[in-house]
């Protein structure tokens, strides 16, 4: 029996993959679209059974070439550029693919864990896993808002767990290959080693420079949330993954900066301090981004806590202070 893993060579689901080798499962169906070819580097250290391509997998799935193998899905593949303006391109990516997806598992009886996100509640201020808290700001929340509320219609027929994860603003370990979508920790991280400073957006949304706060969580709490599910297939549902917590930008830039000068035999420095030096910097908030920025998120994690997962989530004092550390183990000199 395998384990398909979609956007394998991607962010979460690179990290994913290493996690059930880790567990010694080596039987994974990676899945991804490697058009753009440097994600590659996130499996090079992973062992799967096989890679397809994105539409040859569904093809496959649909020719029955997968009848009765599959344990379980855990599609984490998608558009995650909350600023692309492609309509068509994310629809298909992120809606109509997935429920390709979800139409195989119902029918096979196949788990069926996914990548959902924060993004759908758009600049609401209560984080909560029902319709009235939902108003997307971008066409990459809608796509995955539209998903989620299939989902919903379609809960009663599922055959199997059908699981639906809503990561919040998630940093960590493979994440390189994003570019600018990549977490605002690795971007400090690579302001901070290649400039000496960092650059933070002025206020926004009623908070001050550096001020808008987000909840960050690790890339490993997430692996950890889609684990604790494939162990509990009992369990169905949309879940929030995030720490419950929300932290400044200003936060995450002291935590960034301070673990790299930990590296270098240096002593940490407070915000005031890092601003008093400019490390810290400001820069005017982008125009393109207004009304379509969320200035605070904060997961309500009461049904993931419901639903029996216990573990402390790290917070960015830890989580990000880890994660500097590892990229300084592989920085150059």
């Amino acid at each position: 029996m395998y384990y398909v893993v979609t956007g394998a060579a991607g962010f979460v689901g690179s990290n994913l993959v290493k996690a059930l080798n880790e567990r010694g499962v080596t039987d994974v169906l990676a899945v991804d679209d490697l058009r753009h070819g440097d994600k590659f580097a996130n499996l090079a250290d992973c062992e799967i059974a096989d890679y397809l391509d994105k539409d040859e997998f569904a093809e496959k799935l649909e020719e029955g070439g997968f009848d009765g193998v599959l344990s379980a899905v855990l599609h984490q593949g998608a558009c995650s550029d909350t600023t692309e303006s492609d309509g068509r391109y994310v629809m298909d990516t992120n809606f109509r693919y997935s429920r390709r997806l979800l139409d195989y598992c119902i029918g096979d009886e196949v788990h069926f864990i996914y990548a959902s996100s924060a993004a759908i509640y758009g600049a609401g201020r209560e984080f909560r896993e029902a319709r009235e808290c939902e108003a997307p700001l971008n066409l990459y929340g809608y796509s995955k808002f539209l998903f989620d509320q299939l989902v919903r219609r379609r809960f009663e027929e599922r055959t199997a767990q059908v699981v639906g994860l809503r990561y919040f603003n998630v940093y960590g370990e493979r994440e390189q290959h994003k570019g600018r979508m990549a977490s605002v920790a690795f971007h400090f991280f690579n302001q901070y080693r290649g400039a000496g400073h960092v650059r933070l957006f002025t206020g926004s949304g009623g908070y001050g420079d550096g001020e808008q706060r987000r909840d960050f969580v690790s890339v490993e709490d997430c692996v950890q949330v889609n684990l604790f599910f494939l162990d509990h297939p009992e369990k169905s549902g949309l879940f929030n993954v995030g720490t419950g917590a929300a932290q400044s930008f200003n936060e995450v830039a002291v935590a960034t900066v301070n673990a790299c000068r930990k590296g270098r035999g240096e002593s940490p420095l407070t915000l005031a301090a890092l601003r008093e030096r400019s490390i810290i910097q400001y820069v005017p908030f982008p125009e393109d981004l207004r009304g379509r920025y969320q200035s605070y998120t904060q997961a309500d994690i009461s049904a993931l806590r419901a639903a029996g997962y216990d573990a402390p989530f790290l917070a960015v004092e830890q989580g990000v202070t880890r994660y500097c550390q590892k990229l300084l183990q592989k920085a150059p000199g």
